[in-house]
């Protein structure tokens, strides 16, 4: 008996991050996502050409919310942002770093545009991988800080984020002259979502160089409405619908660990198991989710959640030529 296979007249954008010497930047190494012709995994019906990556993520000011469990395997690298990219990558086997400005909020220490400038050009140097560089989400601030970081980092092309619906004419600028790809905000809305991109892509930026952040709740947090806007967004793409065509990106631990059965201890519920294991169990669930809803880039937190994924994503891949 044949068995009956879906095919689809579009395919999911190619983005490349991270500029080689011979591209006139830096990084020893680039990461692409992107290109699938089919949903995710689904090899028998269409190309998946390039497997979801893990970015690691790196703050500038040290986590004060963070659990123990989840500050334990970094140790006093939470202090120094640059031995904290290092870490990642020499210890953790990090493919692509995400450096979140989150100090540079009012809130939240008020750190300068040229004191995150600096902390880019540092992590460029300490680490050769490929950067996302994100803001704080104060959107006044981000529009200093950002276009700051993206001119220190012209011709890494890096992926700078978050764009959204209101604030994003200022970073789309800074990205269009410095080389740089950006990310889309849309808060759970496939037509906000659409638009977003509609605007950026107004301004002349290139809609392939757009990644999509739906953004999403972790896993018991309204992960299925999550779910069913990516579904959505990625069949519509592959439908033909240019404005939804770009690669996902999706960020895994900072909902995983908002959870608070990801971050409350033994002693407030005991009847919850172990407190080591639990959060790693649900960050490491979260992204397994994301990845069937056709997540690209996974951006995570803790070195065994990331280790357990990255085993997962090989595995699915495994079937890529059967």
């Amino acid at each position: 008996m044949d068995v009956l296979k879906e095919t689809w007249a579009g395919k999911i954008n190619e983005v490349t991050i991270g500029a080689t010497e011979k591209d006139g930047g830096t990084r020893t190494s680039q990461i692409t996502v992107g290109g699938e012709t089919t949903l995710p995994f689904l090899f028998k019906e269409g190309a998946m050409p390039h497997a979801p990556v893990i970015a690691m993520e790196v703050l500038d000011i040290e986590p004060v919310d963070w659990p123990e469990t989840l500050k334990k395997p970094f140790g006093d690298a939470l202090r120094d942002p640059v031995k904290w990219a290092v870490k990642c990558v020499e210890e953790f086997k990090a493919r692509l770093i995400c450096v979140k400005l989150a100090g540079t909020h009012p809130d939240f220490g008020n750190k300068s545009a040229e004191d995150s400038a600096k902390l880019i050009k540092d992590i460029l140097k300490a680490v050769k991988t490929p950067l996302i560089i994100l803001g704080s989400g104060d959107e006044t601030k981000d529009n200093i800080v950002l276009a700051k970081a993206s001119e220190v980092s012209k011709g890494e092309r890096c992926l700078l984020g978050d764009a959204t619906e209101k604030n994003y004419k200022t970073l789309t600028a800074s990205c269009l002259a410095d080389g740089h790809n950006i990310i889309a905000e849309s808060p759970i809305d496939i037509n906000i979502a659409k638009q977003a991109n509609i605007l950026i892509s107004e301004m002349g930026f290139p809609m392939e160089r757009i990644v999509i952040n739906t953004t999403i709740g972790a896993l018991g947090y309204g992960m299925e409405y999550a779910y069913s806007i990516m579904e959505r967004a990625r069949i519509a793409a592959l439908l033909g619908d240019k404005t939804l065509s770009g690669p996902f990106v999706c960020f895994v631990g900072q909902e995983a660990w908002r959870a608070k059965e990801a971050k409350a201890t033994s002693t407030e519920h005991p009847e919850w198991g172990d407190e080591t294991s639990r959060g790693i169990i649900w960050e490491t669930d979260t992204a397994v989710s994301v990845l069937m809803a056709g997540a690209d880039i996974l951006i995570m937190r803790h070195p065994k959640a990331v280790e357990g994924v990255q085993v997962y994503i090989d595995d699915l891949m495994k079937n890529k030529g059967d």
